[in-house]
Formats: structure tokens, C-alpha cells, sequence
């Protein structure tokens, strides 16, 4: 299977000016990515797309191919990912004569994913045939029955299923998982028709503490504690 991966990283981020470049450790944001990126086996290629020429400058620094400048149209806050992918397809098959089966997005927000997580995402739509892979992390103490609404300063259950006069005990209670954002790996042929995800769906589980998305300060902190804490 010839897999893309494309590493979106727009200049304009407005929760964290400038974050996909921000010192991580001592290492841009971006560096993380483009670091777990080299390790992996099972990536056919791999692009930087950026409407940004110092992020352009530094992604090459750290050894990632940056062949093109986003178009200022697909780098607003506006603009889709899905629009993003569907131009580095077109612009690999264009210039460089490259077609591929599916194209993974990594984000530069998700730091802590690793290689192994890359190549196994790989591996799960290769042995499933799957229309999609997507990364999922397992939310802890989460469930449909726990989740509430809010009217006035009354409180409702979420769901229909919400609990009833007592707490249900945890272990009752099924796992919850959602998208942690670093994986999304997606048939070609699904992502040309606008569909990120397509009919037949996989989960690639990741640990939590590889799970970190990096949005606001807050986000940003907490990582810089856990590679702290890693390296001691």
C-alpha cells in the first residue's frame, strides 16, 4: 500500500500564535512529528503542507520534504481539512507523478505520537481492508449515563439512557473512546469525494499519555511536564 502523509501546519494558528513552531522541549512543535515521520517504515512519502515560509524553513531543517506553499485560499480558518489533503494529492500527482492509496494527516499537535503508532495505524487498513483508521484514546470515568445537561442551574440527564436516581458504579459501565487527533488515515479514493472517513471505519487505540492534542496554553504546559517527567 503506498501511503501520503501530510503534515498540516498553517502559519496563522489563533489559539497559540505560532504554535506549530513553538520550542517543545527545546524542539519546534512541528520537529516532533517530522521526527516519527523518518522512523516509519510503512510511509511511502511524506510532505509538509504550509501556507508559512518560516514554518517551511524549519520543517526542512529537520529533514521534511515542504515541495509546495499552501494556496492562501486553503490556509484561513475557514479552510477544510479535507480541502488541504485533496490539494497535496493533486499537486503530487501533477508534479511529481505520485498517486497513492490513502493519505495519513498527522498534526503537529500531536507530539507524542511515535512511529510505531504510524506504522501499525498502517498495518490495521492493510489487514482489515478498512475504509479508514482513525487514532482513539479511551476517556477515563466517561460514560453516555454520566453525561448531563444543564437548563437554568438544573441539572437533566444528557441521553435518554442517563442515570436514574443513583450513580452507576463504574465498572458497569462501557468504555468511551474519542478521536485524540494524531492518526487519520484515509482511502484516496474516499478522500477525493469529500468522505474522511468512508462506510467501514477502524480504531487504532493510543495510550493516554501519548494522547496529548496540543489547542491552548494549558495543553502546551501539560506537555512540556510529561516530557520532563519522561526524561528524568
Amino acid at each position: 500500500m503506498r501511503v501520503l502523509g501530510v503534515i498540516t501546519a498553517r502559519g496563522g494558528s489563533k489559539g497559540i500564535p505560532r504554535k506549530n513552531i513553538l520550542p517543545l522541549h527545546g524542539k519546534p512543535l512541528i520537529a516532533w512529528t517530522i521526527e516519527a515521520v523518518k522512523e516509519s517504515r510503512l510511509l511511502t512519502d511524506c510532505v509538509v503542507s504550509t501556507d508559512d515560509q518560516e514554518i517551511a524553513e524549519i520543517a526542512k531543517r529537520f529533514g521534511a520534504s515542504v515541495p509546495f506553499l499552501r494556496p492562501a485560499t486553503l490556509s484561513t480558518d475557514e479552510a477544510k481539512s479535507l480541502s488541504v489533503i485533496q490539494h497535496a494529492i493533486t499537486w503530487m500527482e501533477e508534479h511529481k507523478g505520485e498517486s497513492y492509496d490513502a493519505v495519513m494527516i498527522l498534526q503537529p499537535t500531536s507530539p507524542f505520537r511515535t512511529s510505531t503508532d504510524i506504522d501499525a495505524s498502517i498495518t490495521k487498513m492493510i489487514e482489515t481492508d478498512a475504509d479508514s483508521v482513525m487514532s482513539m484514546v479511551k476517556l477515563i470515568d466517561v460514560s453516555l449515563p454520566k453525561l448531563k445537561r444543564i437548563e437554568g442551574d438544573r441539572i437533566f440527564p444528557f441521553t435518554k439512557e442517563g442515570e436514574g436516581s443513583e450513580s452507576s458504579a463504574r465498572h458497569d459501565l462501557p468504555d468511551v473512546y474519542k478521536r485524540n487527533c494524531a492518526v487519520y488515515l484515509t482511502k484516496v479514493s474516499f478522500l477525493m469525494k469529500g468522505d474522511l472517513f468512508g462506510e467501514d471505519s477502524r480504531a487504532y487505540i493510543m495510550p493516554e499519555e501519548r494522547s496529548v492534542d496540543i489547542n491552548t496554553k494549558l495543553d502546551f504546559s501539560f506537555a512540556e511536564f510529561l516530557v520532563k517527567q519522561s526524561v528524568k
